[in-house]
């Protein structure tokens, strides 16, 4: 259906109108191979296995990963195979490997691609980075992309309890006919609340914009910042992270994403309100000139290059616990900690 978001139509595709079964009715003749069960693989492989659809998986023999499949009942030689074999007998080959895996495995992907077959992404990246991946699928098969808002945990967590997860698809490439048909059966298959339409160029930009700046990066350079600045002026830590964090997740996050910002600022005190009117455009104007950085990065394929090269390092895995152990152990996550324990659902009986 078309709806208007504030004053711009958008092609948003709801469970009403495109509900399981017709998403069932889709793919009913197809198997769907999961290639790569880290992050996004097991909520989207899991969900469509619950959904109803033909589900295989494809994954390193001996690796962690292959190990959760089968924890989580995938079977070796009927529903879990190595990523070649699982590549060969998809009609569907979900692409979920990493970036630098997408990269790195698509030499061995592409004698599998076969006619007729259809390609799906979760990320517009290997596609519209591909000067600098090499993933330029055959133009003989369908490629399209359902992008789930949220994490693999989300993804599998939302679809347990009902709600599910918004999430954005594209078709990149159209042979048989029924390619926007296949993703928007998909992305109902995977759990999503509702889909909107986008293009895998614009799906990279906006998600790597948004995970570097106010979903992760930003976030905990905020949380840092004002963290520091209250213990420098003798907060203790407990009162530094439960001003800084806590009462933002545990509460005032809640009230935004129940009914948005607006709400939120009329539910809080007077003084808080002022407080929130008066400072925003501060902070607005402050960080609007990092932000347009940011996106210049990522337009020019910079932050792609970047990403694909500290990943393909052979160090990486070591070089990143490094730098999660410093952030794991500064004095904020340590309070954080601490404070969690104190809630009432994690305190003993």
């Amino acid at each position: 259906m078309k709806m208007n978001f504030g004053g711009v139509e958008e092609n948003v595709i709801t469970r009403e109108e495109f509900p399981l079964k017709k998403a069932q009715e889709v793919l009913k003749n197809e198997t769907v191979a999961v290639l790569g069960y880290g992050v996004q693989g097991p909520g989207q492989a899991l969900n469509m296995k619950d959904n109803g659809i033909h589900v295989i998986v494809g994954q390193r023999k001996g690796s962690k990963s292959w190990d959760k499949a089968v924890a989580d009942g995938w079977v070796e030689g009927e529903t879990l195979f190595e990523i070649e074999e699982a590549a060969q007998k998809g009609s569907i080959i979900m692409y979920l490997l990493s970036d630098a895996g997408q990269k790195a495995f698509w030499p061995k992907l592409k004698p599998h691609l076969t006619k007729g077959k259809t390609l799906y992404f979760s990320h517009g990246f290997a596609i519209t980075y591909s000067d600098q991946t090499g993933v330029i699928p055959p133009d003989d098969i369908d490629v399209v992309m359902v992008a789930p808002k949220g994490s693999g945990l989300t993804v599998r967590r939302n679809f347990l309890d009902g709600s599910g997860i918004n999430s954005s698809y594209a078709v990149y490439q159209d042979v048989t006919g029924r390619a926007e048909k296949i993703a928007q059966a998909l992305g109902i298959a995977v759990g999503s609340g509702y889909l909107f339409e986008t293009t895998f160029e614009k799906e990279v930009y906006s998600d790597l914009t948004g995970e570097r700046g106010i979903l992760v990066g930003a976030l905990e350079g905020l949380f840092e910042a004002q963290y520091n600045e209250l213990r420098k002026h003798g907060n203790t830590p407990s009162e530094a992270f439960n001003e800084t964090v806590e009462e933002l997740t545990q509460s005032l996050i809640r009230l935004v994403g129940e009914k948005g910002m607006d709400w939120m600022l009329a539910n809080i005190s007077t003084t808080a309100q002022r407080g929130a009117l008066d400072w925003k455009d501060k902070f607005r104007d402050a960080t609007a000139p990092v932000f347009e950085e940011l996106y210049t990065s990522v337009e020019s394929g910079e932050e792609a290059r970047r990403t694909l090269e500290k990943n393909s390092d052979p160090n990486y895995r070591e070089e990143l616990e490094k730098e999660l152990d410093e952030l794991r152990n500064m004095e904020m996550w340590q309070a954080g900690a601490k404070v969690r324990e104190l809630r009432p659902e994690n305190q003993k009986k």
